[in-house]
């Protein structure tokens, strides 16, 4: 279903400069799956967490399971021509309906897929009137909370940033790689040594080997294994196992068998013996990026060989040889991640107030995003969080 939000006269731009003339509203995804699937080519920006498989999986099973609405907005030139669309959905917290993009806790980054032009010409007056258009449909929104944005996405601006916004509460290490780079400027040669007298200690074992899982039965095997395991690793560390609630076992199953061009909506990589599944990674790549979702490895006595380091060395090698030129391993900070990623891709928040009692509700998610950000960056506070948390989940 789609509707078209009415618009003033387009606003002036620069002779040959895209601007916006008509807004169209989905509010489901299969109506907008054809302009959608415009957006998924070399000639567009966007980030691997916007494609619709991707994304489509996730409302079917989680969006679903929490009650969000689709509200999908799509962006028109002078000559109808797709300027950009912007996935959200829409729900309620404290009284107020919220739009937010979907993916929730297992998108690392979020962003509107644009045309490339567009994208790297857009200026405040055009988000203005894609806001205006969003406020003059029929569903009255109070405020627009986009998280976990990126400042830049293959070295252009997101013209998002154009709004009112404060830095995510975490960051991301990012690893940049350098074309034609020699593998010891990407993982040090020490690094390297040390993680192949580990691996040694897996070589005797039958069937040993890193592999990215491309069949179904591979697929199925490995994560068969995360689902069972990855509840125990997280109550070792005292968290909550996110990946129990509603829908999420059966989105993330949905991505990572629908088959793109050189994978899955969602990649599956694995060091594996005939035995069992000893460590696994999946993620989301793009033709530059590979950016983590989830990870787990073996409770068995074959996690002593530091199985996740070495098979995130296989990793960062298997995308470097195919042309990728950064890697990321989710937000927040890590031991692990910081021996892998030593930049930080910087992500922000924006929240938007659409109506007058938008405003208040608007400033209220925003200072709880800032408080999150200042314990996070303060060892103490962060310290007494975590004790606190500890606590209540006895």
């Amino acid at each position: 279903m789609t509707m078209a939000a009415a618009m003033d006269k387009p606003i002036a731009a620069r002779p040959g400069t895209p601007h916006i003339a008509r807004i169209d509203i989905f509010s489901d995804f299969v109506s907008a799956e054809p302009v959608w699937r415009q957006f998924e080519t070399s000639a567009h920006l966007a980030t691997p967490y916007q494609r619709f498989d991707f994304l489509v999986a996730w409302q079917k099973h989680a969006g679903k399971a929490e009650g969000v609405q689709p509200f999908i907005v799509v962006a028109y030139d002078a000559e109808q021509q797709p300027l950009l669309l912007l996935p959200l959905v829409i729900g309620r917290e404290n009284g107020m309906r919220v739009a937010s993009f979907p993916g929730g806790k297992h998108v690392t980054f979020n962003m509107p897929l644009w045309r490339r032009d567009f994208a790297e010409s857009a200026t405040r007056d055009n988000i203005n009137a894609l806001l205006k258009g969003i406020q003059a449909s029929s569903d009255r929104i109070d405020i627009l909370a986009l998280l976990q944005q990126p400042q830049t996405w293959h070295g252009v601006a997101n013209p998002l940033a154009l709004l009112p916004h404060q830095r995510s509460a975490n960051e991301c290490p990012v690893l940049i790689m350098a074309p034609d780079a020699a593998p010891t400027d990407r993982v040090s040669n020490s690094m390297r040594k040390r993680l192949k007298t580990k691996e040694a200690k897996y070589k005797s074992l039958p069937g040993y080997g890193y592999m990215h899982a491309t069949t179904p039965g591979e697929i199925a095997r490995v994560l068969d294994m995360f689902f069972a395991v990855k509840p125990l690793r997280m109550a070792e560390q005292g968290l909550p196992d996110v990946f129990a609630e509603p829908g999420i076992e059966a989105f993330l199953r949905e991505a990572c068998t629908t088959p793109r061009t050189g994978g899955y909506a969602i990649d599956i990589h694995a060091l594996a013996c005939d035995e069992e599944v000893i460590a696994m990674y999946a993620g989301v790549a793009d033709e530059l990026r590979f950016s983590m979702m989830f990870n787990t490895y073996t409770m068995s006595a074959n996690a002593k060989y530091s199985p996740g380091l070495i098979l995130m060395r296989s990793i960062v090698d298997y995308y470097a040889e195919r042309g990728i030129s950064s890697l990321d391993l989710g937000i927040g900070e890590g031991d692990y991640k910081r021996m892998f990623c030593k930049d930080d891709e910087i992500i922000f928040d924006s929240y938007i107030p659409l109506t007058t009692r938008g405003r208040l509700g608007a400033l209220g998610l925003s200072s709880v995003a800032h408080a999150k950000r200042m314990v996070k960056q303060s060892p103490a506070l962060l310290q007494m969080a975590q004790k606190l948390r500890s606590a209540f989940q006895r």
